[in-house]
């Protein structure tokens, strides 16, 4: 099995379609593109963002990228101890008044769960979270 590093968000998974000679792509190079993976999380985002773009135009060229994008990354399943990373960090984050999303929280858990660090630009919703790491590289 491959050693994952870093768990690619949504949002820089899109940056990649968007700028494939950017400086994700060059960053990817740089760690080794056996240290990237994403969550079943992200790519089901990914997959409704083509979905709806597709209902909008009827242009299947997001989806095509999707899943050419995807076919190059490893995509974990979620699978336990996910579900107790979830327990405790959506129950901490309740108590402290500062939830942040169903599916990033899902992010957050799994990337905890596999002592992976989250790059994403969303840095401020996944610093909520205690102990988890996260790199922002845009």
């Amino acid at each position: 099995m491959t050693e994952h590093k870093y768990l690619l968000d949504t949002n820089i998974i899109s940056e990649l379609m968007r700028n494939p000679r950017g400086k994700m792509t060059e960053k990817i190079a740089q760690e080794g593109e056996s240290s990237v993976c994403t969550s079943i999380i992200v790519a089901s985002e990914l997959y409704f963002g083509a979905a709806k773009k597709f209902q909008q135009t009827g242009s299947s060229r997001l989806l095509e990228q999707v899943k050419l994008i995807l076919s190059a990354i490893d995509i974990l399943p979620l699978e336990k101890p996910t579900d107790h990373h979830y327990a405790e960090i959506r129950s901490y984050l309740e108590k402290k008044g500062t939830p942040i999303g169903p599916n990033d929280l899902l992010i957050a858990a799994q990337a905890k769960a596999k002592q992976l660090i989250v790059v994403t630009a969303n840095y401020n919703e996944f610093n909520h979270v205690p102990g988890l790491m996260v790199e922002h590289w845009t």
